[in-house]
């Protein structure tokens, strides 16, 4: 019977991860300036839809459920998009992992986990502190589109971005629209656009 060493601490895991992460990153990127994210991108069904519409676009969605992932590099390579990659990973690591020289030039989040119970509101992916570790790594004039079926979520982002000191509401158009698995499952959904203020502004 072998013997087990001791089980890494979660700072050790945690940052391992984000060095595969980073090394996966700089070989998707490489010699790009700026990408479109989206998180929680499901089984691919969106973001494969934009991609092919918009080739020029380096396009990257994340999930962390792995199957999710697997389905939706399936549906890319079905299509035969070089422009589009998927990544398993959680959102603010993600963040944590990109390569310095990359800016987030578009960010979709289409109904994401709108975790209703109130003790599991802090797991909810729009936070104050992510909206501002985003702005940090966006491009300017970089766009954040949001929906969900759950207005009271709505609610909540809208009233966060209304008062951002790093991003507005933005009453543009939806600027691609595709009927995704949620969204064909929703009564009704809300939508909203913000951008990135200018620092100046």
């Amino acid at each position: 019977m072998t013997e087990r060493g001791p089980k890494p601490d979660f700072a050790t895991v945690l940052d391992e991860r984000r060095q595969t992460l980073r090394a996966k990153l700089e070989r998707i990127l490489v010699n790009q300036s700026s990408f479109l994210w989206e998180v929680g991108c499901g089984h691919g069904h969106f973001l494969t839809a934009y991609a092919a519409v918009h080739p020029q676009t380096v396009c990257i969605g994340v999930d962390i459920a792995s199957d999710r992932i697997g389905r939706a590099e399936r549906k890319r390579d079905r299509s035969k998009l070089e422009n589009l990659n998927f990544v398993r990973a959680e959102a603010r690591l993600f963040l944590e992992a990109m390569p310095t020289t990359v800016r987030i030039s578009d960010l979709f989040i289409l109904f994401p986990d709108p975790w209703p119970k109130l003790r599991h509101h802090k797991h909810r992916v729009l936070q104050p502190e992510f909206l501002a570790a985003v702005a940090e790594r966006a491009m300017p004039g970089c766009r954040l589109h949001f929906r969900t079926d759950y207005e009271p979520y709505f609610a909540e982002v809208r009233s966060t971005l209304a008062n951002s000191v790093t991003w507005r509401l933005d009453d543009g158009p939806w600027p691609f629209e595709f009927i995704t698995v949620f969204q064909s499952r929703a009564e009704k959904h809300h939508s909203l656009i913000a951008r990135l203020r200018n620092p100046a502004a």
